[in-house]
């Protein structure tokens, strides 16, 4: 029952969302670049999903690379996990605002390795994200479809906190943010940086990385550099 009223509750301050990030955003409308800029070679895009988790956990994982329909299955794993190389697409829905352009930066690539629980509860919703925005949506129009998707039941809700890798060498997180650090992406609904004590945005500590206070938030912690796994071609 506290969740059914959570979530309530978010949708209704959610519906305020668009319309207060439309004031904050500038008049000069962005447009996509050429969809094909943001496709890889597949044989490139399966090495650099596998170097998102150590090799024990992503040689055994169903591996999803990016197509004109969408993501798609290139190879099938059998321990549950799936990775795949993330674009801009998997933006943040609503916070923080400044990032919500990074849809628009096809050199994004964000491999990522979902563990069982993600890939079935949250991926779903960046796979949607990533169709809103190849059909040309805009931040604000892909975010009021991930709203209305979640109130119809379309999307799955998230039951806990889930868990992905991001430990690539070759990871490139967007324009002023580059490599950054290996790090443990923490699904974590409804949580805030408060709740981890108030560290700063950016920081090698842990802190909420987008949509703090939402269904979607997520938490970011850092692991040791060294950690980091190189692509290679096989």
């Amino acid at each position: 029952m506290r969740n059914r009223l959570t979530f309530l509750a978010f949708l209704l301050v959610a519906s305020l969302f668009p319309t207060t990030l439309r004031a904050q955003s500038t008049s000069q409308t962005r447009k996509y670049p050429p969809i094909e800029q943001y496709f890889m070679p597949q044989a490139e895009e399966i090495a650099l999903a596998q170097s998102a988790a150590p090799a024990n956990i992503s040689g055994r994982a169903t591996i999803k690379v990016l197509t004109k329909s969408g993501y798609e299955v290139a190879q099938k794993g059998d321990n549950g996990f799936v990775c795949m190389v993330m674009r801009g697409f998997m933006a943040p829905t609503y916070t923080p605002a400044q990032f919500r352009n990074l849809v628009y930066d096809p050199a994004l690539r964000a491999p990522m390795c979902f563990a069982l629980q993600a890939a079935r509860e949250v991926l779903p919703f960046y796979e949607l994200r990533t169709k809103l925005a190849m059909q040309g949506k805009n931040p604000d129009e892909i975010a009021e479809g991930l709203q209305a998707a979640y109130a119809k039941g379309e999307l799955p809700q998230r039951t806990g906190v889930s868990f992905a890798y991001m430990w690539s060498a070759d990871q490139n997180l967007g324009s002023g943010i580059g490599h950054w650090h290996p790090h443990i992406m923490v699904f974590a609904p409804y949580y805030d940086s408060s709740m981890l004590g108030g560290n700063a945005f950016g920081s090698p500590l842990p802190t909420v990385s987008d949509d703090a206070g939402t269904p979607f938030a997520v938490v970011v912690i850092p692991v040791d550099d060294n950690l980091a796994v190189k692509a290679e071609l096989k």
